[in-house]
């Protein structure tokens, strides 16, 4: 849960937190956006020891949302559609567990939604391949270093920004436009 009652809190790693944090930071509702790491073995890891591969965590957002504005299970919505949830530690041209797709439940409603979305969507057929998202308690979050905060927003001329973030703001802004911020 959040530290402010009038909100709640869902933790996504969905690859890297530059891409999605933008994506997230977009949505009514979404009071804050704070990426980090998760799931891992070592306490208060950095951005380099995340990245060597070796202390297990995933790079995640922890997502502060008003429920009154939008839901857990939109925000479900939202993370199934902006990443590949069938490949195994990659999202595109990033590769290593950090960028693994997983979600990080806080409470047994968030874990059973996350279950039946992820059931659901598998029978679908949606995806070519089956789903390998994790579905795990939330255990641990450490926040990442103050230089990813907003990384899209102060980098959009950068190449990685145009080219692998800007295509899944395009497609949030067509798939999503009506859960947007004015």
């Amino acid at each position: 849960m959040s530290e402010n009652k009038n909100t709640d809190t869902a933790v996504f790693g969905n690859g890297c937190f530059w891409c999605t944090e933008a994506v997230f930071q977009q949505l009514k509702g979404v009071v804050n956006v704070t990426s980090g790491y998760c799931g891992g073995h070592v306490v208060n890891p950095t951005y380099e020891e995340v990245c060597g591969k070796k202390t297990g965590h995933a790079e995640v957002l922890r997502i502060e949302y008003d429920p009154s504005e939008i839901n857990y299970d939109q925000l479900l919505e939202v993370f199934w559609a902006t990443h590949d949830p069938t490949t195994l530690n990659r999202q595109g041209n990033d590769e290593g567990p950090q960028y693994r797709s997983v979600i990080f439940y806080t409470n047994d409603d968030q874990k059973e939604k996350a279950e039946k979305y992820k059931l659901d969507l598998g029978k679908t057929g949606a995806f070519d391949n089956p789903i390998v998202t994790g579905i795990e308690p939330l255990t641990n979050f450490y926040p990442a270093e103050n230089y990813h905060r907003d990384y899209y927003k102060n980098h959009r001329s950068q190449p990685y920004c145009y080219y692998v973030i800007k295509p899944k703001m395009d497609k949030l802004k067509k798939v999503f436009s009506d859960r947007l911020k004015k």
